[in-house]
């Protein structure tokens, strides 16, 4: 069982971290999975194309996301400091506050969802899901809400790693020297380990591939491996298999690469660069 990295009182080190962020590959991987199933349903996500009795002007997805927002504020949700609402005035709790001891030190309140829920409906929705409409616009929306809130969370825990890395006695007199120079660009190589991305770009496709498997037409052999048409469906190299020999997937599983290495990855480290950006704005935060 994994510990709560938010009751320590200190940040925690990044093999902590990384424990809880492979995780989080599963989450986000199994939540485009469930959107997939349903058509793009386009009209979700335009304003006005609803008519709403309480005057919203917006889309339905926005409309949705702030009604699941304000029931999630009321116990607390956005009380977490791993946890970032979209939409704004929400109601305050109705249960006594959380008191989580401090890791973070985050004056900016940096919250990325904006940029998050445009790529995520501009970019990652239309790549995922079949064009058209199929009406379930319920269905597909609650899966959107499920997705927007992982990829933020996992996003967001940027704040965290920088957290770790500043705390680094290795590293931490550079980090600050950086932060008083507001120099990004380096801040942003210093965080950077290109080995560490290749490692976790390999491991979402290996998991994108399995756990994106459609198995209706799978059998056992007689050493109980899964089969299909006589082959083995846990391939190395799914892509390089003979079409009849494929399993056929759920979702492009290099569809999901190119979401974290073109979005996930370096919105992550965005937050990480603003954050430590901010890291001392309070002169004995050092």
């Amino acid at each position: 069982m994994s510990r709560n990295l938010l009751i320590l009182g200190a940040a925690p080190d990044l093999s902590e971290l990384r424990d809880t962020l492979v995780r989080l590959e599963d989450t986000i991987i199994f939540a485009l999975i469930e959107r997939s199933q349903f058509k793009h349903n386009k009209g979700i996500y335009d304003a006005g194309k609803m008519k709403f009795k309480d005057g919203h002007q917006g889309s339905f997805l926005s409309w949705f996301l702030k009604e699941v927002e304000c029931v999630h504020a009321k116990v607390r949700r956005y009380h977490s400091p791993d946890e970032y609402p979209f939409t704004d005035n929400l109601p305050d709790p109705v249960l006594p506050p959380l008191n989580y001891p401090p890791v973070l030190v985050d004056p900016a309140k940096i919250n990325i969802n904006d940029e998050i829920f445009n790529v995520y409906v501009n970019t990652v929705v239309p790549e995922i899901t079949e064009r058209g409409d199929d009406t379930n616009y319920g269905s597909s929306a609650t899966r959107d809400i499920e997705c927007l809130q992982a990829l933020s969370r996992r996003i967001h825990y940027g704040k965290f790693v920088a957290e770790s890395k500043f705390q680094d006695p290795e590293h931490h007199a550079e980090y600050v020297r950086l932060i008083r120079e507001r120099n990004s660009e380096r801040l942003m190589q210093l965080l950077t380990n290109a080995r560490v991305e290749e490692k976790l770009l390999k491991r979402l496709k290996a998991k994108a591939m399995i756990y994106g498997q459609d198995l209706s037409s799978a059998t056992l052999d007689a050493d109980g491996c899964t089969t299909v048409n006589g082959a083995n469906a846990l391939l190395a190299d799914a892509s390089a298999a003979p079409a009849e020999e494929r399993v056929k997937s759920r979702v492009d599983y290099d569809l999901v690469v190119s979401l974290y290495r073109d979005y996930v990855i370096p919105l992550t480290k965005e937050v990480e660069v603003e954050y430590l950006l901010h890291r001392l704005d309070n002169s004995n935060q050092e």
